[in-house]
């Protein structure tokens, strides 16, 4: 403890020492001189010239909407929309909110495969998941309705897979 204690003494005043010596003042460095501004030569004086009349603002062209809508496609046996379909949908809704007043059925349909009420029930789903895209984008829910045709109105043979593909859709009819 002895030892100790006069090594700590020694330790305490060389940090004192130190840290005084790095407060020390620096040497002032001299600014250089600002450099002298010419006068500006003198400014003639310009009279404002008179405002020009200004144009009648065109007046707003109205956008009719574009109702020839592209149909929407589905998977087979789902009712969750393609990813394609987005753009499309938003295409749609941009059109429909144009004209609020207007109204709209929107058309389900499926393909042959599976039972009469399995497709009824699908096209139902597929017209459904179209019109919940289209209220969460902003369309008003009263200006549309759904309607369900099962396999009955194929756009297309389903003899084929690319007939059955484009008979997975939901068609929409503006209504008067």
């Amino acid at each position: 403890m002895k030892f100790l204690r006069p090594s700590l003494l020694l330790a305490a005043i060389g940090l004192f020492a130190l840290s005084m010596q790095s407060c020390k003042t620096k040497k002032a460095i001299a600014k250089p001189a600002p450099p002298v501004e010419k006068p500006a030569p003198p400014v003639e004086e310009k009279k404002p010239e008179p405002a020009p009349e200004p144009k009648p603002a065109p007046a707003p062209v109205e956008e009719k909407p574009d109702y020839n809508f592209s149909k929407v496609f589905f998977e087979f046996d789902s009712g969750v929309l393609k990813t394609a379909s987005f753009a499309v949908l938003d295409k749609i809704a941009t059109e429909m909110k144009k004209d609020p007043s207007a109204k709209f059925i929107l058309n389900g349909h499926s393909s042959i495969e599976g039972s009469a009420e399995h497709n009824m029930s699908l096209s139902v789903d597929r017209a459904n998941a179209v019109k919940s895209y289209l209220v969460n984008a902003g369309v008003n829910v009263s200006n549309l309705s759904i309607k369900g045709f099962g396999a009955t109105e194929p756009a297309a043979s389903n003899d084929t897979e690319e007939g059955r593909i484009q008979n997975r859709r939901v068609e929409f009819k503006k209504l008067d």
